[in-house]
């Protein structure tokens, strides 16, 4: 009975290292990022209130990103 224990430990072990193996290389993927698509329903969804951090105008409900905030007017003394 042990043997077939230490039979499929092994075939596990294998499988595993295949996976290893076959892993994308460190130095391209990060090289080569990825900009983030959303659908319009999620680019809705996840619109930022105001007051909330955020990098540029399109993140924001309001659309109006000052200051790395979302706002609420244009201009803000």
């Amino acid at each position: 009975m042990w043997h077939l224990k230490l039979v499929a430990v092994l075939v596990i072990c294998l499988l595993l290292l295949g996976q290893i193996d076959g892993s994308p290389i460190s130095e391209l993927s990060s090289a080569k990022r990825r900009l983030r698509r959303m659908t319009p329903f999620w680019r809705g969804v996840s619109l930022r209130p105001i007051g909330a951090s955020c990098r540029d105008d399109s993140e924001c409900i309001t659309r109006l990103c000052r200051k790395r905030r979302c706002s609420l007017s244009v201009a803000q003394e």
